[in-house]
């Protein structure tokens, strides 16, 4: 799910008006200087996190790129499985053959 569907979600859900709220907030991050605000969900509002004492720690930012490289590389060991796979059931491609170096 994209992350400005999550932010409009969450504004409806607080009673905000998405489109007026949303272009706030761009209008804030435009310039660059701007770049901790973002929305009070308990007002709906766009406020200085800063000022609220919140924060993305670098735990949590490190915790997601760590639970998206291990999810890649499950990915990759199903593909080499199910490529493996269907390269022994292929009969148009041969037979298998092994490195026995041993």
């Amino acid at each position: 799910m994209p992350a400005i569907f999550r932010i409009g979600r969450m504004k409806e859900n607080c009673g905000a008006s998405v489109v007026r709220v949303m272009t706030a907030l761009r209008a804030k991050h435009a310039n660059g200087e701007n770049t901790t605000f973002g929305v009070d969900g308990m007002k709906g509002e766009v406020v200085d996190m800063k000022t609220l004492g919140l924060f993305e720690p670098l735990e949590v930012k490190t915790q997601t790129i760590k639970t998206s490289v291990e999810a890649a590389a499950m990915l990759l060991r199903i593909d080499d499985v199910v490529s493996g796979i269907t390269r022994k059931q292929d009969p148009a491609s041969g037979p298998v053959q092994h490195d026995d170096d041993d």
